[in-house]
This record gives C-alpha cells, sequence and structure tokens, in this order.
C-alpha cells in the first residue's frame, strides 16, 4: 500500500500535479478533462469527484483580468488596429483559459478529497462518520 497524503500542502501538490488526491503517485485524468475512474496505484474510486464548473470559473476570471488589463493597457498606450489586438489576444486567452483548467480541476478534486466535502447528508444522525474513501458508512 502507498503511503497517504494528510497534509494540506499535500492535497495541494498532488492536485496542481494531476495526481490522485489519497497516493499521490496514480493519474487523475484519462483524457483532457475526463478522470479516471479510480487510482491505478491506490485504487482509490474517484465517483466521489465532482468539481463542477468551479474550475471553469475561476479561470474565466483570473483569465478575464488579465487579457482585458493587458489589452486595455496595449489600447491606451500604442493604439494599435483591430487585427493587431487579434493577433494578440485570441492566442493569449487560449492560452490562459486551456492552460490552468486542468491543474485547477485537479486542485478542485483533490481539496474536495482531503476537506471530505460531499453532498448535504441531511436527516442522518450526526454520530455518523462519512468515511475517508467516500462511500457510506
Amino acid at each position: 500500500m502507498t503511503e497517504t497524503i494528510t497534509t494540506l500542502s499535500g492535497a495541494i501538490t498532488a492536485g496542481l500535479s494531476c495526481t490522485c488526491p489519497r497516493c499521490g503517485q496514480g493519474r487523475l485524468f484519462a483524457g483532457f478533462l475526463k478522470l479516471q475512474p479510480r487510482c491505478e496505484r491506490c485504487g482509490l474510486d474517484y465517483g466521489f469527484a465532482d468539481s463542477g464548473d468551479g474550475p471553469a470559473v475561476f479561470v474565466m476570471f483570473l483569465a478575464g483580468a488579465i487579457v482585458v488589463g493587458a489589452a486595455l493597457v496595449t489600447e491606451i498606450l500604442f493604439k494599435p488596429p483591430y487585427w493587431v489586438h487579434a493577433a494578440l489576444w485570441l492566442p493569449l486567452i487560449l492560452l490562459v483559459t486551456l492552460g490552468p483548467l486542468r491543474p485547477m480541476k485537479g486542485l478542485m478534486i483533490a481539496l474536495q478529497y482531503h476537506h471530505r466535502a460531499a453532498e448535504s447528508r441531511f436527516g442522518q444522525p450526526p454520530d455518523q462518520k462519512y468515511d475517508h474513501e467516500h462511500q457510506e458508512p
């Protein structure tokens, strides 16, 4: 059995490197954003992982601030023609949106696992624990 990640910094590192949130060694993704069904090293079932639109929203806000800020500064200082704006900002938009999307999704999943985040289990007695493998008690 591989060693389990127990620290927040370990979870962040595993998430940003797109590896298993429990062992930090198995691959998290089967495609660009498609998750593996389970970890190939420790066997953790990734069925609990639901990052939703969170990674895309964070990336859009970050990318929007970078690209719009850079475009405004360029427009004010140099006043280039529109084709120059298109040539500059379209590649930058692709770079700052697609580049961090996968690590951000990995980070959200790793933090979800580390903090044992799950859908509400309203109505269950408070003394029942939800185990770390995200299976019902």
